[in-house]
């Protein structure tokens, strides 16, 4: 046999890199306007003319208005996954995602990001995206849990769990002290009702 050939990783060709490129300028230029005037009162085409490209164009890039606004989808379900398959041995599963949904609250306080939940807070069109879009990684995130346990496939334990977990990140983007909502929420996941709640 020959010698093994050892393949270089594959870096993106031109293409794709112009590509990328112009879907960043266009998110870029969106958010900006966003954040400057409010989101009702900007116009597709005043974002495609502001990034420099037709509508057309932009169209390829983002399907929608609201989509223009959230560009990590594919990265947050990767992002789940990995929590619950990659976590270290002795740590719960429980206990891995409270630290992936906790981490995200704390990214909450940097100022920018600040000013960005606040846009989708007082929109309502984008509030209800921003949930939609979170919660269609309930059935990946079941899925997940269900493996990393070894419970039977189906198990409603699982599916209840991975969407009360998406919940609480949704309940954290809506409040005012994002970290004390998830912290909260994950106690009453771990320890129930009768051990967290006020006595009702």
């Amino acid at each position: 046999m020959g010698a093994t050939q050892i393949r270089e990783p594959q870096t993106p060709g031109r293409r794709e890199r112009k590509k990328a490129a112009t879907r960043q300028a266009i998110a870029d230029a969106a958010l900006r306007l966003f954040l400057e005037r409010g989101y009702d009162d900007v116009g597709i085409r005043e974002i495609a003319e502001a990034a420099d490209v037709s509508t057309a164009t932009l169209f390829k890039h983002f399907p929608s208005k609201e989509a223009l606004v959230f560009d990590l989808d594919a990265d947050r379900e990767t992002g789940l996954l990995d929590t619950v398959h990659n976590r270290p041995k002795e740590q719960p599963i429980l206990a891995a995602l409270r630290e992936y949904v906790l981490a995200g609250a704390s990214i909450s306080q940097d100022a920018e990001m600040a000013q960005f939940l606040e846009l989708i807070r007082s929109t309502p069109a984008l509030s209800e995206y921003a949930h939609r879009m979170w919660m269609r990684h309930e059935g990946a995130l079941a899925q997940a849990i269900t493996e990393a346990s070894g419970a039977p496939q189906g198990d409603p334990a699982c599916a209840a769990l991975a969407h009360f977990v998406l919940e609480t990140a949704a309940l954290a983007r809506a409040s005012g002290d994002p970290r004390t909502a998830v912290e909260s929420a994950f106690d009453l996941l771990e320890h129930g009702w009768n051990a967290v709640g006020p006595g009702v």
